[in-house]
């Protein structure tokens, strides 16, 4: 036999042959495995005082900080395009903020009228809150300052009061973001006190002292006055302590677990997802819409290619949910496709 006829028995039976399911686009796309709807998308949003103001995040090109009235324009484009479910962060002048955060239960301020206004003109809506006093923090903290050091106790008590307003404005949603240890179980208890039993709690459950929320932190300029978040945000180099995290939140009473970022932390996703009968969560940060923004601009990569992309690793990885700024160009994208 030669070595031709070698050759040619060798390779002409094979009876796996994976290329058989990637032949054309119909096949491809009934075996697919893993897909994205616009129902898997939250969309956060910035709003800020004054009226008929719209400002671009210079660092998140495509996103913008909006005044209530354009804010509820854009909310109805976004419906008009299938997405439902809307995180509303503040973006206040430093004049409001305080060490004690007293702005965020301010029942005629910016963020909870903002909250009504939205329910009152779109109650189809679900609208998710952000519980954080870094937005309205004079020191730009997550939780109470003392003395250089972020107490977690006295924050709770904070955050609840803050929890109760958003609730008695109309938020469907409440994402504690804080990372303070018991904050879930002690806002679920304030709500239900209050007769908000059924206001969800997503909570930011491994939440990771990341480097790639520079740009959300351009958006609302709250970066912290001192210091850095590592003493209650999660270590990026530990995996296991997510797992804490969650049966922590979970025992608190948590609806569905957050991992924040999303794309360096697909590997927590994938842990959460196998270790939790919840819904579980993964916010697309700021940081990783401006990479992919900054490259696409620059010609080096496609860039809907790159975001649909990510945004399918994300979603193969194990979330239910998607946190991101590209909600709305995906949107467009699923629709056409």
């Amino acid at each position: 036999m030669t070595t031709h006829d070698a050759k040619q028995m060798t390779t002409s039976f094979q009876p796996r042959r994976p290329r058989r399911n990637r032949q054309s686009a119909a096949i491809r796309e009934m075996v697919q495995e893993t897909r994205l709807h616009v129902s898997d998308f939250i969309f956060p949003v910035f709003v800020m005082e004054g009226a008929g103001q719209r400002t671009e995040v210079a660092s998140m090109p495509g996103i913008f900080r909006y005044s209530p009235d354009l804010l509820l324009d854009e909310i109805g484009r976004c419906l008009d395009l299938g997405i439902t479910t809307f995180d509303l962060f503040p973006n206040l002048p430093e004049a409001k903020k305080d060490k004690y955060a007293t702005e965020s239960q301010n029942t005629e301020g910016l963020y909870l009228q903002t909250i009504q206004r939205i329910k009152a003109k779109y109650p189809e809506a679900c609208i998710m809150t952000d519980v954080a006093m870094d937005p309205y923090s004079s020191d730009g903290h997550d939780g109470l300052v003392d003395d250089g050091q972020i107490l977690n106790d006295e924050t709770l008590e904070i955050l609840s009061k803050m929890a109760v307003a958003q609730a008695q404005a109309g938020a469907d949603m409440l994402g504690p973001s804080d990372m303070m240890d018991g904050r879930v179980g002690y806002m679920r208890q304030a709500l239900d006190n209050a007769g908000h039993k059924n206001v969800a709690i997503m909570s930011y459950t491994a939440k990771y002292a990341s480097a790639f929320y520079g740009p959300f932190r351009d958006a609302l300029d709250s970066a912290p006055k001192f210091g850095d978040k590592k003493t209650y945000q999660m270590n990026p180099a530990n995996r296991r302590e997510a797992l804490i995290e969650a049966e922590l939140d979970t025992a608190e009473g948590a609806d569905i677990l957050m991992v924040k970022p999303a794309l360096a932390y697909l590997d927590i996703i994938s842990l959460l997802r196998q270790n939790s009968q919840l819904p579980i969560a993964a916010y697309n940060v700021s940081g990783e819409y401006a990479m992919i923004k900054a490259a696409a601009q620059n010609g080096w990569l496609d860039g809907e290619r790159a975001m649909m992309e990510s945004l399918m690793a994300i979603k193969r990885a194990g979330a239910d949910v998607i946190l991101t700024y590209f909600a709305k160009e995906a949107a467009q994208l699923l629709a056409n496709a």
